[in-house]
């Protein structure tokens, strides 16, 4: 290794690149995401709850869900949920 000021991003200078402007490859896309309409403002990865079971389709949409406890809540007013 030279004792150049020039480094690359590999090198033991980790402020010399700035992430500014670059894609994060590890970030999920929003698209990804859904509000949990039973528990407002809990986000909601969509494959994690289709794989656990937590959404349901309602009027031709899909609804995914926090946790277990919010599909049967929604199963019992649907409408409540959806309006709200």
């Amino acid at each position: 290794m030279s004792d150049s000021t020039t480094r690359s991003c590999c090198s033991h200078n980790p402020g010399a690149v700035a992430a500014e402007g670059r894609k994060d490859l590890l970030a999920r896309s929003a698209d990804q995401y859904a509000e949990c309409p039973v528990m407002v403002g809990s986000t909601v990865v969509k494959a994690d709850a289709e794989a656990a079971g937590l959404f349901r389709d309602y009027n031709g949409e899909r609804y995914y869900f926090c946790c277990a406890g919010c599909g049967p809540a929604f199963d019992a007013d649907p409408t409540k949920y959806v309006t709200a």
